[in-house]
């Protein structure tokens, strides 16, 4: 269970005190506002590279048509982006344990070195570990050898606190930010490149009603919901999703755990199934 709204309150008043140079910090570096028209993508999960990618990209701007078919597994993975943060994080990892869901935690490297305890909970707690790079930046606008350097150094500072093998197989562009380059950089060096099939929008500020209204009416088979690890709204959020999610069928995985049971063409071509 969570801890009561005041309880809450109070550890965030307490965490304003203590971490507001690391608050400060993260402004800095990653800025406070993510333009809308970066975080929608189409395509969930690259893993090979085509030779024809250009047109795998012009499919990102396609409207697919919803079908009513229900021949699509009901499977669903929550995954968070960022951090790992103070009290939020801890948090976040207690709900999931109470709610026996797992789930994908894309690290930020640098953030991971800052928090070295909170990043080991994460992997003892069962949630899989992958890389979101080591410092966060728009991958689409690095030269390669860029790309590759934040990605291996991601890897490296997550392997240096954990040993999910997820960590050097499964990344996530910040933004989801990436040109043909970039998928080609990711997977030479053995990786799936981790989309998702919704975007709850909780990296803006919304309440706990809105991001839960947006999951349940956007729902597709199978999914892949991009959360941030980050946002009180979003703990306070995930009972109701959860439940509603399972009462309608669904089975919660890992991103590495779906990947296993479902193909590329269910993934990026997923069917409409509100709950």
């Amino acid at each position: 269970m969570l801890p009561k709204s005041s309880s809450i309150r109070a550890a965030l008043a307490l965490l304003l005190v203590v971490v507001v140079a690391y608050g400060g910090w993260r402004l800095l570096v990653h800025g406070s506002n993510v333009p809308p028209a970066l975080v929608t993508p189409k395509t969930n999960v690259h893993s090979e590279i085509s030779e024809d990618v250009p047109s795998r990209l012009h499919r990102l701007a396609e409207d697919l048509p919803l079908r009513n078919r229900n021949d699509r597994p009901r499977l669903i993975a929550l995954t968070f982006d960022d951090g790992p943060y103070p009290i939020f994080t801890p948090l976040l990892l207690d709900t999931l344990r109470d709610l026996h869901v797992p789930a994908t935690f894309f690290l930020i490297g640098r953030d991971a070195e800052q928090w070295p305890e909170i990043t080991r909970r994460i992997e003892a707690n069962g949630e899989e570990v992958a890389d979101h790079t080591y410092t966060h930046p728009d991958l689409d606008r690095e030269p390669d050898s860029s790309v590759r350097w934040e990605i291996l150094q991601g890897r490296d500072a997550l392997w240096h606190f954990t040993h999910d093998p997820s960590a050097r197989t499964l990344m996530r562009p910040p933004h989801g930010r990436y040109t043909e380059r970039t998928l080609k950089v990711a997977q030479s060096l053995g990786y799936s490149v981790v989309l998702w099939t919704d975007d709850s929008g909780d990296w803006r500020t919304l309440t706990p009603a809105q991001i839960q209204r947006h999951l349940l009416a956007h729902a597709t088979a199978p999914e892949i919901v991009l959360l941030h690890s980050g946002k009180l709204a979003t703990i306070e959020a995930l009972p109701e999703v959860v439940a509603r999610f399972e009462r309608a069928g669904y089975k919660f995985l890992t991103v590495g755990q779906l990947l296993q049971q479902v193909t590329p063409t269910e993934l990026n071509h997923p069917l409409r199934h509100p709950v």
